[in-house]
């Protein structure tokens, strides 16, 4: 078992030799040529050379840890913290981790509920794969969104199965759940999944972009962590069902800080997105 994990680890390996640097780590080494090569690649022909501009001024000198405390990105940076968090605190690794037990403790045999898993995960895979076609297309907010939406019915679907039928499910009770955890997790893996990764790459100036997706990424797994070595305790005290209920809950919240906060970035520039993002801006601009 822990042997195939190294699988997917040398792949990465492989892929990652085959990575282009940053185009912010180009610029300030002076090869503005493969920067702009690195660009057409994933912003529109009129950012580039705007984007050039900056990040050639910003490797003029080293951003720190003051910018990003800087009032005028608050905003931008509890988005993303927000996001992040969300990603989380609905309850996608308590899923991930935990299913086989919940499975077998739900009235599946152990064979049944690892096979359960696979199809869970293989779910998981192919619906983050639809979500890639669909970025560019559909927008992230759309995705977002609507993949949110699914992880509420989802959620209370399984907590609705437990709450009528006990904890220990049998026939097609055990099956309505598994269903309502598949509904969860393709949508998580269509939404918040990947959307949450592009959208802190996309909505934070150039200037402090690095350290605030590291503060991000490390607010994502504290909230795992979290979420993680509290689960069995919260099943413990509130049973399967409050779980899931609460989880679900966690998932309206997100959907509604979502509607409400974060915006579309698909073919936007950098700076309609920063005007979007800021409060005092937003405010001043006519109706």
């Amino acid at each position: 078992m822990f042997g195939l994990a190294a699988i997917p680890a040398i792949l990465m390996f492989v892929g990652m030799l085959f990575q282009h640097e940053s185009p912010h780590w180009l610029v300030a080494q002076g090869r503005e040529d493969e920067a702009r090569e690195v660009l057409h690649r994933v912003r529109d022909e009129r950012d580039i050379d705007a984007e050039i501009t900056e990040v050639r001024e910003l490797s003029a000198r080293r951003s720190g840890w003051r910018e990003v405390l800087d009032p005028a990105v608050r905003h931008v940076m509890i988005i993303g913290v927000a996001l992040a968090v969300f990603q989380q605190i609905t309850g996608i690794n308590t899923i991930i981790y935990y299913a086989p037990t919940l499975l077998s403790s739900a009235g599946l045999g152990s064979s049944a509920a690892l096979l359960a898993n696979v199809v869970n995960g293989a779910v998981n895979v192919l619906m983050t794969i639809v979500a890639i076609r669909l970025l560019d297309r559909s927008g992230r907010r759309p995705l977002l969104l609507g993949g949110t939406g699914g992880m509420v019915v989802g959620m209370l679907v399984v907590a609705l199965t437990f709450a009528i039928g006990g904890n220990h499910l049998h026939g097609g009770a055990a099956y309505i759940a598994i269903a309502g955890l598949l509904i969860y997790t393709g949508s998580f893996a269509i939404g918040l999944g990947p959307v949450f990764w592009l959208l802190i790459s996309e909505i934070y100036p150039v200037k402090i972009r690095g350290q605030a997706m590291s503060v991000a990424t490390m607010a994502n797994w504290g909230a795992n962590f979290v979420v993680t070595i509290s689960f069995l305790t919260l099943l413990s005290a509130i049973g399967n069902a409050g779980t899931f209920f609460l989880f679900g809950g966690l998932s309206v919240v997100a959907l509604a800080y979502f509607q409400r906060q974060v915006p579309e970035t698909k073919n936007r520039s950098l700076q309609d997105i920063e005007r979007d993002l800021d409060p005092i801006a937003s405010r001043s601009s006519p109706v």
